[in-house]
């Protein structure tokens, strides 16, 4: 059974076909989902899916991109929606310094402010990071983000970067990259990662794998990502999606 630990299928990509998208990943493999929010609109949407389908769960926060609008009174709401039975994380949250703005001192401050809800509500994080890796680690050091645990999601640092969040007690998300041609540096991030310490995710409707990369990304096209890491570590490809589902439902406490 697959777990894919970060979806967004809350996405308008999936307006027209989401319930026969998620009829056909459960038909091929996928047993549990984690839709993961990035507004607060899509925040809503993940919760409300949550609750729709039984297999899929909810990570509540923003997105380092949308954190301009955010409030004090945004960060109640999030504490309060944690409460929520199907509510398995804080997330996404982070840094992303690919573009200008939010300009960086912004994220930053949301950055903190989310960790603290997550330390509040107990749940771990779902942790964004995109050209920031100095000040990702930086503030989740200062924030002792090892008692609060998670995932580093789309990892995308080399290995020695890896093994600091590996120490601090934190799972790698490895997802579609690692099955292309360009990612050599994730490759060699899996090998030296110990199994126990990965978790499988899609980004989706982003970051499909091959040998479907360019068209909408979905849950069920983790076989392939299964299959590479299967390869990476000398181990079958069921034997990486028996013991990523343990270390997902170990993750998120499920």
């Amino acid at each position: 059974m697959i777990f894919d630990t970060h979806a967004h299928y809350d996405d308008e990509a999936y307006e027209e076909d989401r319930e026969d998208i998620l009829k056909l990943i459960r038909q091929d493999g996928v047993g549990l989902v984690t839709d993961v929010g990035a507004t607060i609109a899509s925040t809503k949407k993940a919760v409300a899916l949550s609750e729709q389908y039984d297999f899929i769960y909810a990570a509540v926060g923003v997105h380092p991109e949308g954190v301009e609008e955010l409030t004090n009174q945004d960060m109640d709401w999030l504490c309060e929606l944690a409460k929520r039975e199907k509510v398995v994380a804080i997330g996404e949250i982070g840094l992303d310094y690919y573009y200008e703005d939010p300009k960086r001192d912004i994220q930053k401050i949301w950055f903190r402010k989310q960790l603290e809800v997550a330390r509040k509500t107990g749940l771990p994080v779902v942790i964004h990071s995109r050209d920031a890796a100095q000040d990702t680690l930086d503030i989740i050091k200062e924030e002792h983000g090892e008692q609060i645990g998670g995932v580093i999601h789309c990892f995308s640092y080399g290995k020695e970067m890896a093994q600091v969040y590996l120490d601090m007690g934190f799972y790698l998300g490895i997802g579609g990259v690692v099955t292309f041609k360009n990612g050599k540096k994730l490759k060699e991030v899996v090998k030296c990662t110990p199994i126990e310490r990965i978790v499988l995710e899609t980004d989706a409707p982003y970051l499909t794998p091959e040998p479907n990369r360019g068209k909408r990304n979905a849950s069920h096209y983790l076989k392939y990502v299964a299959q590479e890491i299967a390869q990476l570590k000398g181990m079958t490809a069921k034997e990486v999606i028996d013991v990523t589902t343990k270390n997902a439902k170990e993750m998120y406490r499920i």
